[in-house]
């Protein structure tokens, strides 16, 4: 068990695995510790303890980070380290109201943004509109004649005439063929959909093709579906 913080007996202090090195100092960590046989070599448990006795460590307080929190609201932050917790801190900012307002000037969100020309949605027949209702979806993307419903798009995804796609996270430059089904899944970056294909609509078909999690979400990448990004030689 954590040692309690003094004069606060149920309140313990957790790392949430967040550093920040000079480079040159973490590449001598690193090496010094890549030669130490009784080294674990993991951040946490050997580096971070070798550093604080020896080296000027500073701790930070994630709380008080957080100016666009609301008073009395506990600051966002998700652990994201399993397929279906992954799926959901994704999903939830596709709400009406999520705990992480992306849209908040007093705490923008400063991260890499490649220049894309903004999502296109064409095509406005009955049977064919290009549409996204309570959904995300990023600069590049191009919803042809499809539907997404309560999913998160990432850059540059290109979705086909008369696909569906429902509760799903879609990461960059994915293709989605015509007619193609996506229900409560995660589709790698990179992913060519081959049309018709559905993933989320037979949990058997899934399990035997892709890898579904413990609370049914299906994650697909390309070497399940024969595709290679990154070839060698």
């Amino acid at each position: 068990m954590p040692q309690p913080m003094p004069g606060r007996p149920t309140v313990a202090l957790a790392s949430m695995g967040i550093y920040l090195f000079g480079s040159a100092f973490l590449f001598e960590q690193l090496i010094r510790d890549a030669g130490d046989p009784d080294s674990s070599h993991d951040f946490g448990k050997d580096i971070i303890p070798h550093c604080v006795p020896r080296h000027r460590v500073f701790a930070h307080s994630f709380a008080d980070s957080c100016v666009g929190t609301p008073p009395g609201a506990a600051p966002y932050w998700r652990d994201v380290g399993t397929i279906d917790a992954y799926w959901q801190a994704n999903i939830e900012l596709a709400g009406v109201s999520p705990e992480l307002n992306m849209y908040d000037h007093d705490w923008p969100i400063w991260t890499h943004q490649e220049q894309l020309p903004p999502a296109k949605f064409v095509f406005d027949d009955d049977r064919r509109r290009g549409m996204a209702v309570d959904s995300l979806v990023s600069g590049g993307c191009v919803i042809s004649g499809a539907t997404v419903r309560r999913s998160v798009l990432f850059s540059g995804v290109r979705v086909d005439d008369h696909a569906s796609i429902e509760d799903s996270v879609v990461l960059p430059d994915v293709t989605i063929g015509r007619h193609a089904v996506l229900r409560r899944c995660i589709i790698d970056k990179g992913v060519i959909i081959p049309d018709g294909l559905q993933v989320g609509v037979d949990p058997a078909e899934d399990a035997r093709r892709f890898r579904v999690s413990a609370g049914g979400i299906t994650l697909v990448t390309p070497d399940m579906l024969g595709q290679h990004l990154h070839r060698i030689g």
